[in-house]
């Protein structure tokens, strides 16, 4: 399937190709149109993150926390890195503290004069890596930080 947006990508333009080759079409072709493309005439593929779309801001969500809601994606881990790009793509009321680092590595990609296409391929090893690290952050395995008693710290001080 055809997946249509704007050119010139940054964060939640890189995190939704990210998540739709993922988790929702693995064949995905990703296409992207001048700003000025008159969006409504577009009957061919799926838009996402292009002004009057589903698949776009909604409040305070971004594009990327709206294709979690339709394709009812809702694994903590993708939760979070939904909370981490709206952070960095938008101004939350309370932003994910992850979402700064985000918005200065996008920010840098898009200054290395890449195509959108080279962007994409590039920038996946970060949503790889800051999914992972995600689940980790979610996992019921996760073991709670253990903070030593007094009485601990007494008997190894002896």
């Amino acid at each position: 399937m055809k997946w249509i947006t704007r050119e010139k990508i940054k964060v939640d333009r890189v995190a939704c190709p990210w998540l739709i080759r993922n988790f929702i079409d693995p064949e995905a072709e990703f296409v992207f149109l001048s700003r000025d493309t008159e969006w409504s005439k577009i009957d061919k593929g799926i838009l996402f993150d292009v002004p009057k779309c589903e698949l776009g801001h909604n409040g305070e969500d971004v594009s990327f926390n709206s294709i979690l809601k339709k394709y009812k994606l809702n694994e903590p881990a993708l939760l979070l890195l939904g909370d981490i790009v709206r952070a960095a793509d938008s101004h939350p009321r309370k932003p994910h503290a992850a979402g700064e680092g985000l918005r200065w590595i996008a920010n840098g990609f898009s200054k290395l004069g890449l195509s959108d296409h080279d962007i994409l391929e590039r920038e996946f090893a970060v949503y790889d890596a800051l999914y992972l690290e995600c689940k980790e952050r979610t996992s019921d395995t996760r073991k709670p930080a253990h903070a030593p008693s007094l009485f601990e710290i007494a008997s190894i001080m002896r």
